[in-house]
């Protein structure tokens, strides 16, 4: 069994190509009709315990996964062990518990995220594509902008007017829409809790929790600062960015490229779009956070892996990328194995000592290899 989640990756792109593949069954519980199938879920599972059973949008009917537990125990009393059910869903803090208490030992997690600089064709169309676009399938696959912008407003009102609700139902859907467009405004910065709340006329406390909810859904990344026994003063609170860069645009109202050029959230825009692409192909178990000591020393990124390596990537928009004074005093501080500056170009080569400059899908291609 595995639970998929979240970020709609779409019954075409997963689903059904899975079930067009394979010996299924594809339920899909925001349809009345397969959620009345499922009245009696024992006994209907039951009849396909030799195909794999689909369920979509397993948050909408959560009860199911008591009934699950029992069917997947029975399962293994007569040898059937694993690959019965896939249920995809949208990640939520009380879906992950329920799962955690019901199915513990019994399901697998595996993130679907959009799609990444990897999974596209190469040239710098299709990577212009992707960063004004954003990787949902349906978005970054549209006839043109207009569609694709179109396309992303309309899951923001949906996510919002309906999704929202059920993983928050005492959290206004108008309020966390507007907090949402304030992170975007303020893509790459420093979090301000206490500024964001008188903005919006709640708590501090109540922005870390709607910004915990985005999280979760992840929708938003809160980039933790690095911290470590340096003798710094190190910055202490954390980044935010919203990590698909078409709902950034959408949110801002970006619909193109020539718009997205002029508009000043640009450098961060291409500083997170960088940021979540590698994160995506970083190998499991990577602590990603940022450097920042208050005399100036300062790195985008920092990558740690399991092994103990340690990276530092600055992220630069622009073909001929400089690095300032604050990049190289971060590198004295953190002194990592190795040092990339990331830019919009794709020549890879030296730029000083320790230093490479790199395109997007090159450092991608890096990272992987050095997943495998």
């Amino acid at each position: 069994m595995a639970l998929v989640g979240p970020r709609q990756v779409g019954k075409t792109t997963l689903a059904h190509t899975i079930a067009e593949g394979t010996e299924s069954i594809y339920l899909d519980l925001e349809s009345r009709r397969d959620r009345e199938k499922l009245s009696d879920p024992a006994f209907f599972l039951n009849q396909f315990d030799d195909r794999l059973v689909i369920l979509d949008e397993i948050h909408r009917v959560p009860e199911l996964f008591h009934e699950l537990r029992g069917l997947i125990d029975a399962g293994r009393r007569s040898g059937k062990r694993t690959g019965r059910f896939l249920l995809l869903g949208s990640a939520a803090l009380d879906l992950l518990r329920q799962t955690g208490e019901s199915l513990a030992g019994r399901i697998a997690y595996v993130d679907q995220g959009p799609f990444d600089i990897l999974e596209i064709s190469e040239g710098d169309v299709t990577q212009t594509r992707l960063w004004v676009r954003g990787g949902f399938p349906d978005s970054y696959l549209a006839r043109d902008d207009d569609e694709s912008l179109a396309l992303r407003r309309d899951f923001i009102r949906t996510y919002l007017e309906r999704d929202v609700p059920l993983f928050g139902p005492r959290i206004p859907a108008e309020t966390l829409g507007r907090m949402w467009t304030m992170l975007a405004h303020n893509q790459g910065t420093l979090l301000n809790a206490s500024r964001l709340g008188t903005s919006l006329a709640i708590s501090a406390q109540t922005v870390t929790r709607y910004i915990d909810l985005l999280c979760n859904l992840l929708l938003v990344r809160r980039l933790e600062p690095w911290h470590g026994n340096l003798g710094k003063r190190l910055v202490k609170s954390p980044k935010t960015y919203v990590r698909d860069s078409g709902l950034l645009h959408a949110l801002l109202g970006i619909g193109d490229f020539n718009e997205l050029a002029g508009h000043p959230i640009v450098g961060t825009s291409w500083e997170g779009f960088v940021i979540e692409n590698l994160l995506a192909v970083a190998p499991e178990r990577t602590h990603a956070s940022f450097y920042r000591t208050a005399a100036g020393a300062e790195v985008d990124l920092v990558l740690e892996f399991p092994s103990g390596k340690r990276w530092a990537i600055e992220v630069k928009l622009g073909t001929s990328p400089k690095c300032e004074r604050g990049f190289y005093r971060a590198l004295e501080d953190l002194k990592p194995e190795r040092a990339f500056v990331v830019y919009s170009g794709e020549d890879r080569y030296p730029m000083a000592e320790g230093i490479e400059g790199i395109g997007l899908r090159e450092m991608a291609k890096v990272l992987n290899e050095e997943s495998s």
